[in-house]
Protein backbone atom coordinates (compact mmCIF):
# COMPACT_ATOMS: atom_id res chain seq x y z
CA UNK A 1 0.00 0.00 0.00
CA UNK A 2 1.29 3.26 -0.46
CA UNK A 3 2.17 5.67 1.94
CA UNK A 4 0.98 8.55 0.88
CA UNK A 5 -2.48 7.69 -0.07
CA UNK A 6 -2.59 6.40 3.70
CA UNK A 7 -1.89 9.74 4.65
CA UNK A 8 -3.62 11.68 2.26
CA UNK A 9 -6.91 9.08 2.98
CA UNK A 10 -5.83 10.28 7.01
CA UNK A 11 -6.25 14.13 6.33
CA UNK A 12 -9.45 13.45 4.88
CA UNK A 13 -10.90 11.00 6.79
CA UNK A 14 -9.56 12.60 9.96
CA UNK A 15 -11.20 15.79 10.29
CA UNK A 16 -14.57 14.10 9.14
CA UNK A 17 -14.55 11.92 12.16
CA UNK A 18 -13.63 14.70 14.30
CA UNK A 19 -16.35 16.89 12.74
CA UNK A 20 -19.27 13.86 13.33
CA UNK A 21 -18.17 12.91 16.56
CA UNK A 22 -18.38 16.78 17.67
CA UNK A 23 -22.35 16.71 15.99
CA UNK A 24 -22.91 13.64 17.22
CA UNK A 25 -22.25 15.14 21.17
CA UNK A 26 -24.03 18.24 20.53
CA UNK A 27 -27.13 16.63 19.66
CA UNK A 28 -26.87 14.48 22.26
CA UNK A 29 -26.51 17.69 24.27
CA UNK A 30 -29.49 19.60 22.57
CA UNK A 31 -31.67 16.93 22.83
CA UNK A 32 -30.56 16.08 26.99
CA UNK A 33 -31.49 19.71 27.43
CA UNK A 34 -35.16 19.28 25.86
CA UNK A 35 -35.57 15.88 27.74
CA UNK A 36 -34.65 18.10 31.03
CA UNK A 37 -36.90 20.79 30.05
CA UNK A 38 -39.98 17.95 28.95
CA UNK A 39 -39.49 16.57 32.79
CA UNK A 40 -39.80 19.75 34.31
CA UNK A 41 -42.73 20.72 31.73
CA UNK A 42 -44.90 17.24 32.80
CA UNK A 43 -44.37 18.16 36.72
CA UNK A 44 -45.79 21.63 36.20
CA UNK A 45 -48.52 20.19 34.78
CA UNK A 46 -49.22 17.80 37.55
CA UNK A 47 -48.46 20.24 40.04
CA UNK A 48 -51.57 22.85 38.15
CA UNK A 49 -53.92 19.64 37.71
CA UNK A 50 -53.43 19.60 41.63
CA UNK A 51 -54.22 22.31 42.72
CA UNK A 52 -57.64 23.10 42.38
CA UNK A 53 -58.39 20.25 44.56
CA UNK A 54 -56.17 21.96 46.60
CA UNK A 55 -58.18 25.14 46.85
CA UNK A 56 -61.71 22.89 46.39
CA UNK A 57 -60.87 21.42 49.83
CA UNK A 58 -59.80 24.52 51.35
CA UNK A 59 -62.97 26.36 50.36
CA UNK A 60 -64.45 23.92 52.48
CA UNK A 61 -62.72 24.42 55.70
CA UNK A 62 -61.45 28.42 55.09
CA UNK A 63 -64.34 30.44 55.57
CA UNK A 64 -62.39 33.94 55.99
CA UNK A 65 -59.34 33.25 53.44
CA UNK A 66 -61.57 33.86 50.03
CA UNK A 67 -57.64 36.77 49.28
CA UNK A 68 -55.33 33.85 49.66
CA UNK A 69 -56.85 31.38 47.72
CA UNK A 70 -57.72 33.85 44.57
CA UNK A 71 -53.88 34.28 45.19
CA UNK A 72 -52.98 30.77 44.50
CA UNK A 73 -55.69 30.75 41.73
CA UNK A 74 -54.27 33.90 40.15
CA UNK A 75 -50.78 32.30 40.19
CA UNK A 76 -51.60 28.93 39.18
CA UNK A 77 -53.65 30.48 35.89
CA UNK A 78 -50.15 32.80 35.36
CA UNK A 79 -48.04 29.60 35.22
CA UNK A 80 -50.62 27.98 33.00
CA UNK A 81 -50.22 30.67 30.93
CA UNK A 82 -46.57 30.44 30.93
CA UNK A 83 -46.55 27.20 29.94
CA UNK A 84 -48.23 27.67 26.72
CA UNK A 85 -45.87 30.79 25.72
CA UNK A 86 -42.26 28.26 26.82
CA UNK A 87 -40.86 31.42 27.57
CA UNK A 88 -38.38 30.45 30.76
CA UNK A 89 -38.22 33.73 32.13
CA UNK A 90 -42.01 34.11 32.41
CA UNK A 91 -42.03 30.61 33.72
CA UNK A 92 -39.77 31.99 36.31
CA UNK A 93 -41.53 34.64 37.62
CA UNK A 94 -44.96 32.60 37.70
CA UNK A 95 -43.77 29.80 39.52
CA UNK A 96 -42.32 32.25 42.07
CA UNK A 97 -45.44 33.78 42.50
CA UNK A 98 -47.08 30.72 42.68
CA UNK A 99 -44.59 29.24 45.44
CA UNK A 100 -45.50 32.52 47.35
CA UNK A 101 -49.14 31.93 47.19
CA UNK A 102 -49.11 27.93 48.27
CA UNK A 103 -47.30 29.30 51.33
CA UNK A 104 -49.09 31.70 52.21
CA UNK A 105 -52.14 28.87 51.97
CA UNK A 106 -50.31 26.13 53.83
CA UNK A 107 -49.65 29.09 56.58
CA UNK A 108 -53.10 29.88 56.80
CA UNK A 109 -54.00 26.19 57.10
CA UNK A 110 -52.81 25.86 59.88
CA UNK A 111 -54.90 28.06 62.04
CA UNK A 112 -58.04 25.51 60.58
CA UNK A 113 -57.88 22.41 62.49
CA UNK A 114 -60.60 21.10 61.00
CA UNK A 115 -58.69 21.24 57.61
CA UNK A 116 -55.68 20.14 58.64
CA UNK A 117 -57.19 16.92 60.00
CA UNK A 118 -58.42 16.30 56.43
CA UNK A 119 -57.30 13.45 54.65
CA UNK A 120 -58.13 15.10 51.52
CA UNK A 121 -55.96 18.09 52.37
CA UNK A 122 -53.03 16.48 53.89
CA UNK A 123 -52.62 14.23 50.84
CA UNK A 124 -52.85 17.24 48.71
CA UNK A 125 -50.27 18.99 50.84
CA UNK A 126 -47.81 15.79 50.47
CA UNK A 127 -48.75 15.98 46.84
CA UNK A 128 -47.80 18.85 46.00
CA UNK A 129 -45.30 19.29 48.28
CA UNK A 130 -43.82 16.13 46.89
CA UNK A 131 -44.02 17.61 43.66
CA UNK A 132 -42.82 21.15 44.21
CA UNK A 133 -39.29 19.59 45.31
CA UNK A 134 -39.18 17.46 42.47
CA UNK A 135 -39.74 20.56 40.12
CA UNK A 136 -36.83 22.04 42.00
CA UNK A 137 -34.51 19.19 41.51
CA UNK A 138 -35.53 18.78 37.76
CA UNK A 139 -35.23 22.70 37.47
CA UNK A 140 -31.63 22.33 38.77
CA UNK A 141 -30.47 19.61 36.25
CA UNK A 142 -32.41 21.84 33.50
CA UNK A 143 -30.10 24.38 34.06
CA UNK A 144 -27.01 21.59 34.08
CA UNK A 145 -28.04 19.91 31.07
CA UNK A 146 -28.63 24.22 29.20
CA UNK A 147 -25.19 25.61 30.72
CA UNK A 148 -23.25 22.37 29.72
CA UNK A 149 -25.10 22.55 26.05
CA UNK A 150 -24.44 26.11 25.98
CA UNK A 151 -20.75 26.03 26.78
CA UNK A 152 -19.81 23.40 24.59
CA UNK A 153 -21.68 25.45 21.60
CA UNK A 154 -19.45 28.50 22.66
CA UNK A 155 -16.35 26.58 22.72
CA UNK A 156 -13.76 26.12 20.00
CA UNK A 157 -13.83 23.72 17.73
CA UNK A 158 -17.50 23.01 18.77
CA UNK A 159 -18.65 26.33 17.58
CA UNK A 160 -17.36 25.74 14.59
CA UNK A 161 -19.59 22.35 14.34
CA UNK A 162 -22.88 24.48 16.28
CA UNK A 163 -22.79 27.19 13.77
CA UNK A 164 -22.48 25.44 10.74
CA UNK A 165 -25.68 23.19 11.89
CA UNK A 166 -27.18 25.98 13.59
CA UNK A 167 -27.01 24.55 17.17
CA UNK A 168 -29.07 27.19 19.29
CA UNK A 169 -28.49 28.23 23.08
CA UNK A 170 -30.83 27.28 26.54
CA UNK A 171 -32.16 30.23 28.35
CA UNK A 172 -31.91 28.76 31.52
CA UNK A 173 -34.33 29.19 34.62
CA UNK A 174 -33.23 31.53 36.26
CA UNK A 175 -34.87 33.99 39.15
CA UNK A 176 -34.96 37.47 39.47
CA UNK A 177 -33.32 39.26 42.73
CA UNK A 178 -36.81 40.08 43.96
CA UNK A 179 -38.20 36.42 43.82
CA UNK A 180 -34.79 35.34 46.01
CA UNK A 181 -35.43 37.69 49.10
CA UNK A 182 -37.21 36.17 52.04
CA UNK A 183 -40.90 36.10 51.38
CA UNK A 184 -43.22 37.91 53.98
CA UNK A 185 -45.93 35.45 55.09
CA UNK A 186 -46.55 38.25 57.80
CA UNK A 187 -49.86 39.92 56.03
CA UNK A 188 -51.34 36.25 56.35
CA UNK A 189 -51.15 35.81 60.06
CA UNK A 190 -52.27 39.30 60.05
CA UNK A 191 -55.86 39.25 58.47
CA UNK A 192 -56.23 36.19 61.14
CA UNK A 193 -56.25 38.27 63.76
Amino acid sequence: MNIGLIIFSGIIIAPILWGINIYNHLVTLRNNTKKAWSNIDILLKQRNSELPKLIHTCQQHMTYEKETLEKVIKARNLVESALKTKDISNISAAEQQLAVGINGLFAVAENYPDLKASDAFLRLQTRITTLEESISDRREFYNDTANTNNTRIEQFPDIVIANLFNFESFQLMEFRQEEMQDIDISAEFKALS
